[in-house]
């Protein structure tokens, strides 16, 4: 089942606002768990985490700054 623009728009939001604090959150923790690598080891890890975090929800965040492909085009449109 395919959500709509809209809903993945919506779930954008929730996912950036709510789910991403509480990876970061998380993250650090995670690395405060092992002792602290050198300066580059610690920002490879971060970028790798960063990276992980975003290939689950690429279906979600594809497409969303372009305008709505289910709005209709009557010309009518207030954005432009």
């Amino acid at each position: 089942m395919a959500l709509s623009y809209k809903a993945r728009k919506r779930w954008a939001l929730v996912i950036l606002l709510v789910g991403m604090p509480i990876y970061v959150v998380v993250a650090v923790n995670l690395i405060d768990l092992i002792e602290r690598p050198s300066v580059p080891v610690e920002l490879a890890i971060y970028v790798g985490l960063g990276f992980l975090w975003a290939l689950p929800f690429r279906f979600i965040f594809r497409g969303i700054g372009q305008a709505d492909p289910d709005a209709k085009a009557d010309g009518n449109d207030p954005s432009a």
